[in-house]
């Protein structure tokens, strides 16, 4: 049965056999070809482009799998029709590249032949066979889009960009032709740019959810993934488009957290890189957390880096080391409650003279937390770019997080780099900083613990 947004091509399938049928037979060879890229065929109701010239943004919410990518790039496809200047922007290069450009629904995919544009990667273009341009940006690269100027715009998974500031800048060459606008495809998450952009009255709001487009997801999807997330919180994020808010209890809140662009970035007196390290290693793992802070000279901490994932100890110590040395850091500080001394030797396997400090928790997470939510409750604490992950475990942690089986890795390390700055604002037993102890003639020693 057909949804209230179904498209002619739902419907289509929703009619009894015979008479879907006859419908088709009716169709000359011609249209038949022809409906293969007629996108009025394919959208449903609620991905289509808003009627009137009242708008500015299209705010597409919705969840995964609902057809956001497909929209985005059908809504790209018709304006450059008669737009000469339609631009792109991806979260990442990656995610613009290989979603937006060359993924399963992306432009190259649902273009027709005599439609198709020619992707110049080095460029970072496509060129479109009626002349028309598309400049490819990613908010990870705000500085790219200064002065730069659009027609049209495709702003994708705005909710996940680092740098909010890229929104800006691109707002400000929205300003070519007579009608400039935006559609902006993503996920919802309680951000600020996404926040505005829902009280704006130039956006139009169109919201969607996972289940609108069932009949082209595959069944397993909904058996593994989607049964399992109904009804949580995150499921009622990814899979509703809801933006949540703040959860009670939490120790932040995301109006405690606020975002600084890297241009704006002081001087810095000390850099800590934290690792909060898995008991176990394998594919079903805890994260590694692995946070770069900072103490700036101008008194304040900032956040810099988040270098976490599933990963073996080899790669999580990789991964921890190259940040010590790519962001010039003064120690690396990792808990050792679950590996003990083999957490240092496996730091040392990558880099035997990395200055190290070992940290051991006395104190349930909740309370460790507690001092590092009063600075930011005294506006101490910036956050350069966005740090989605971290920032959801940020404003969802509660005193239940000690007493369940989730981990906020992320925010682990965050905490012990943090504790490790303001060192008078907590009460652990301190661990002296200690230098490699040789342990052989290569000085490692941690290859068992290593091969799990």
């Amino acid at each position: 049965m057909a949804g209230i947004h179904a498209s002619p091509a739902e419907l289509l399938a929703s009619l009894p056999t015979a008479e879907r049928q006859k419908a088709i037979e009716s169709l000359s060879l011609e249209t038949k070809a022809q409906l293969a890229h007629h996108w009025p065929f394919w959208a449903r109701q609620n991905q289509r482009e808003p009627e009137g010239d009242d708008w500015v943004y299209w705010l597409i919410l919705a969840g995964r799998g609902f057809g956001k990518t497909r929209t985005g790039a059908e809504t790209v496809r018709q304006w450059v029709k008669t737009c000469e200047m339609v631009n792109l922007i991806g979260a990442t290069v990656d995610d613009a590249r290989d979603i937006m450009i060359e993924g399963e629904s992306g432009i190259l995919a649902i273009c027709p032949n005599d439609e198709r544009p020619v992707y110049r990667k080095n460029e970072s273009k496509l060129l479109w066979p009626n002349g028309a341009v598309s400049l490819v940006f990613t908010a990870d690269a705000p500085e790219r889009l200064r002065g730069k100027q659009h027609m049209r715009l495709w702003a994708d998974e705005m909710a996940s960009w680092r740098y909010g500031e890229a929104w800006d800048q691109a707002k400000f060459g929205l300003r070519l032709g007579p009608h400039p606008r935006a559609v902006i495809t993503t996920t919802p998450r309680p951000v600020k740019n996404i926040k505005d952009l829902v009280k704006d009255r130039a956006t139009i709001v169109t919201r969607g959810t996972t289940y609108d487009n069932r009949a082209n997801l595959a069944p397993t999807f909904f058996e593994e993934i989607v049964k399992r997330y109904e009804g949580t919180r995150l499921g009622r994020q990814e899979l509703n488009a809801e933006i949540l808010e703040d959860v009670p209890g939490a120790l932040w809140t995301r109006e405690m957290i606020t975002h600084l662009p890297a241009s704006a970035l002081p001087p810095m007196k000390r850099i800590v890189v934290a690792i909060d390290p898995p008991a176990t290693s394998g594919e079903s793992s805890n994260e590694a957390g692995i946070i770069v802070d900072g103490l700036g000279e101008d008194g304040r901490a900032y956040v810099l880096a988040d270098r976490s994932g599933v990963m073996t100890p080899r790669e999580w110590a990789v991964a921890a080391v190259t940040a010590f040395r790519e962001f010039e850091a003064d120690r690396i500080v990792a808990e050792v409650n679950q590996g003990g001394e083999m957490v240092e030797q496996v730091i040392r396997s990558v880099d035997t003279h990395v200055p190290f400090k070992a940290v051991r928790a006395s104190r349930g997470k909740y309370v460790r937390a507690e001092p590092i939510s009063a600075l930011y409750a005294r506006g101490l604490v910036d956050h350069v770019g966005q740090f989605e992950a971290l920032e959801d475990q940020m404003c969802s942690y509660t005193p239940d997080f000690d007493r369940g089986n989730s981990s906020p890795d992320r925010l682990d390390a965050h905490v012990w780099a943090m504790s490790d700055l303001f060192p008078s604002m907590v009460a652990e037993k301190k661990s002296p900083l200690t230098r490699p102890k040789l342990q052989g003639p290569n000085g490692l020693g941690a290859q068992g613990w290593m091969a799990r």
